[in-house]
């Protein structure tokens, strides 16, 4: 019996030890300021140049250490079978991959034909003022997806919130209250007329909603002109956008349509809206230990969204010099580190004004560049030339062609989950 308790009371010792080790090692990664992660990032919550931290943001920044250094998850099977169908594209193809390029209401989808034949776009988004009903957008998609290979077809996307952003309007969709209107509902109600409005987008041949938006307005809502002034946001604090994001978004799912939640990590708290201007777009408030970014982490984890929509607008407590969809801190470092992201990352806009000063061949370099997958662009003389500098910098530099190959076999996993790619 005594050999017995010695025994147990060394394995005991053994796993004393192993957690102490482990926690030092959690602990030194998050208050060591200027060092490293293991993502190659630096730690944002750093205060100036003291090398503190806020207390606050501790627990977080140990988590996120625990996260970086516990064992990958397995591949499973939707992203072996995307890494094989990579490897037998050509950069080219690769490149279009991670293209959602426009078709605007009135535009004969015939025109998008070499886009998608000769130049591999993968992605479509239907934008505008489509007015003519659920047979009108079907009859487009379905031109479209005859322009993609058979094995590889098109993720058809759409802005679909309700109230004020509902571009597919007409017999067979119905006129959607506006988001804070939304946040009035029960989250079971939500889930409920979401999965209405995704049906609707389903038999219209769109398998992708840019919805719901996770942005908590934590300024005057009349003074926040991309969110709070349109009545984007659910109307709640962080908490309660969340859960009724992740009801949305199930909603959308239950009708097999998948969404894209957005802007992270949140545009409630600036006053000018990116897609106009490029005044008034610093965030100075928003941690990376906030509960606005929390709200996004909540919806990743409950929701398994498709995309996440990555803001045009910079934060400044945590990465002052880059906006958030060309910020590596930002995407791989809290998107996919701290909150544990793997899906794809698709970008607002890339011809919004807040990043017109960018050359225009350069967005789509310094979205991948950062982590992101899949460059969502508004104007179709936008295109070709994201293309090309996509494949300018690919064929210069072999660690950016492996970001893009990257970025590929995510847009793909995603499409073999979705049953587009066979």
């Amino acid at each position: 019996m005594k050999r017995s308790d010695d025994r147990i009371d060394r394995i005991l010792r053994r796993v004393r030890m192993t957690c102490a080790t482990l926690l030092c090692a959690a602990l030194t990664l998050a208050l060591t300021s200027c060092a490293p992660l293991p993502d190659g990032t630096t730690d944002a919550n750093a205060s100036g140049d003291t090398g503190t931290i806020a207390p606050a943001d501790t627990p977080t920044l140990i988590r996120r250490a625990l996260i970086r250094a516990a064992v990958p998850a397995p591949m499973d099977a939707n992203q072996a079978r995307a890494r094989r169908a990579v490897a037998s594209m050509s950069l080219e193809e690769q490149v279009g991959q991670l293209i959602m390029a426009p078709l605007y209401a009135g535009t004969d989808p015939a025109t998008m034909q070499s886009l998608i034949g000769e130049r591999h776009v993968g992605a479509v988004l239907i934008i505008g003022n489509w007015n003519d009903g659920v047979a009108s957008v079907r009859a487009a998609a379905d031109t479209l997806q005859s322009y993609a290979p058979a094995g590889n077809r098109l993720i058809m996307a759409t802005d679909q919130e309700g109230g004020l952003v509902q571009h597919l309007q007409g017999a067979g969709f119905d006129a959607m209250p506006s988001a804070v209107e939304q946040g009035r509902m029960t989250a079971d109600a939500l889930r409920s007329a979401a999965g209405v409005w995704g049906s609707q987008l389903a038999q219209a041949g769109i398998n992708v909603d840019l919805a719901p938006v996770a942005d908590t307005v934590t300024v005057d809502r009349t003074a926040n002109a991309p969110i709070g002034m349109l009545d984007r946001d659910f109307g709640l604090d962080a908490a309660g956008n969340a859960a009724h994001a992740v009801a949305f978004a199930q909603g959308l799912r239950d009708a097999g349509v998948w969404s894209a939640v957005k802007h992270y990590p949140g545009l409630g708290a600036v006053t000018g809206n990116t897609d106009f201007t490029a005044d008034g777009i610093l965030d100075t408030t928003t941690t990376e230990a906030g509960p606005e970014v929390g709200a996004f982490a909540t919806v990743v984890r409950q929701a398994d969204p498709g995309l996440v929509m990555m803001s045009l607008a910079t934060y400044e407590r945590i990465d002052a010099d880059h906006p958030a969809a060309f910020s590596s801190t930002i995407i791989d470092g809290l998107l996919r580190g701290t909150d544990g992201y793997d899906g794809v990352v698709t970008s607002d806009s890339l011809s919004a004004a807040a990043v017109g000063a960018v050359p225009v061949d350069q967005l789509g370099v310094r979205f991948v560049e950062a982590g992101g997958d899949l460059a969502c662009i508004g104007e179709t003389d936008y295109v070709q030339p994201i293309i090309d500098g996509l494949l300018a910098r690919a064929r210069s530099d072999t660690g950016f062609a492996a970001k893009v190959t990257r970025s590929a076999r995510r847009v793909m996993a995603l499409k073999y989950r979705m049953g587009l790619a066979v």
